[in-house]
Formats: structure tokens, C-alpha cells, sequence
């Protein structure tokens, strides 16, 4: 790819969109901690200091691609909800489906989980206040957005149905990193298979933990 300086508004955002489009590729190879600056800039076909002029690091560029997986992600999460809760059931078995949806819909969108899981320790460091607040500000707009989807199908959570909206994305983050070992663990699980029980599937662990969360929160019939 290659770029003939960029003069105009409409130019310098088709270079941002091209930046942001190349992280995602590289993404889909990778994870979160082997994207490099130096490895996109090459990729990108800019010198690294150009790449800069838009992004002003490698952690800004990867919070405004969470922001965008978020946001997709929130968008099918609406229809799938819609296609499988039954708002006439009993609390427990819209809990449980609710619970459900989440792990599956989730596990299957690794990339996502992986920034959810880097955002905290690493993404949210080497940012400007105003980089990092802008991305807050839209994150504020997506945990409002899943907040009003989880309390249309158990309006029992109430106002804890925010913190449980944020509690999926840290978990989901958190239980990522059990569920993608490194080669060298791989081969030690192999070697030794009583090792594996660390080794945890995304998709079962994540329903089990949002499951349990659910249930113990909203109220006793």
C-alpha cells in the first residue's frame, strides 16, 4: 500500500480508516501484544513518524479498534438476544438464555476478548488525558447502549444491570487469556496433561461465570 501525501480533511481520514484497517488484519494473524508500531507502519506503507501524525501510539490505534469491535458487536448482540430470549419466561430461564447468548456470542468474537483483556493493564497506558478520556466518553455510550439490552430481557437486575453489563467485558477479557496458551504452554500441557486443568474454554467458563453472576444477583422469587 502506498500513499501520495494526504492534503485534504477527506484525505487525512482515508488514511486513519487505512491505518485502522490494517491493525484489524493484523489482528485477525495475531494477538494484541504482538502488534507493533513498526510492524503496521510497514504494513501500512507510511514511515512510523507519519503514522504518528494520526495516532499518536500503538495503544491509541487499538482503543479505537475496540471501540469499533464494540460497537458491532453490540449491534448483532440486539438480534441475538431478540431471536432467543422468550420475555415470558421465568427469571431464571431468561437468566440462564441471557447467559448463554453472551458466552457464545462472545467466544466467538476472540479478537474482541483479547483487547477487552489488554485494555485495562496495557491499552489505557501510553495514551494522552485526551485520547484516553474520548475513549472513555465512548465507552460510557457502549455500556449504556448493552446496559438498556440486558434490562429489556431481565428488567429484575435493575441498576445492576450496568455493573453486570461491565462485568461481562472484564470477564470475557480476563478468562480470554486461559483460553489462547502461548506454544510453549501448549507443549508443557501436553507433556504433562494434569497442567491443562489451567487451560480453560472461553465459551463454557464464560457461561458458567455469567450464569452464576446472574443468578446470584437478581432477587429470590
Amino acid at each position: 500500500m502506498s500513499f501520495q501525501r494526504a492534503r485534504t480533511e477527506e484525505q487525512r481520514e482515508i488514511r486513519r480508516r487505512a491505518i485502522l484497517d490494517m491493525a484489524s488484519a493484523m489482528l485477525d494473524e495475531m494477538p494484541v501484544a504482538a502488534v507493533t508500531l513498526n510492524e503496521l507502519s510497514r504494513r501500512v506503507g507510511l514511515a512510523k513518524p507519519n503514522v504518528l501524525r494520526y495516532f499518536e501510539s500503538r495503544e491509541a490505534v487499538l482503543l479505537e479498534l475496540l471501540d469499533r469491535f464494540l460497537r458491532e458487536w453490540l449491534a448483532e448482540l440486539a438480534d441475538e438476544l431478540a431471536a432467543d430470549v422468550d420475555e415470558s419466561r421465568p427469571m431464571a430461564e431468561r437468566a440462564t438464555a441471557v447467559a448463554g447468548i453472551l458466552s457464545r456470542s462472545l467466544s466467538s468474537r476472540a479478537v474482541l476478548c483479547d483487547l477487552f483483556g489488554a485494555q485495562g493493564g496495557v491499552l489505557e497506558h501510553n495514551v494522552s488525558v485526551e485520547v484516553v478520556a474520548r475513549y472513555k466518553r465512548a465507552s460510557l455510550d457502549r455500556l449504556t447502549t448493552m446496559t438498556a439490552l440486558i434490562r429489556k430481557y431481565l428488567p429484575e437486575l435493575g441498576e445492576n444491570a450496568t455493573l453486570f453489563s461491565l462485568q461481562t467485558m472484564v470477564m470475557a477479557g480476563a478468562l480470554s487469556a486461559y483460553s489462547t496458551p502461548p506454544p510453549s504452554l501448549q507443549a508443557a500441557y501436553q507433556a504433562e496433561p494434569d497442567l491443562a486443568r489451567f487451560h480453560l474454554e472461553l465459551k463454557d467458563s464464560l457461561e458458567l461465570a455469567l450464569t452464576a453472576t446472574l443468578l446470584g444477583v437478581l432477587p429470590r422469587p
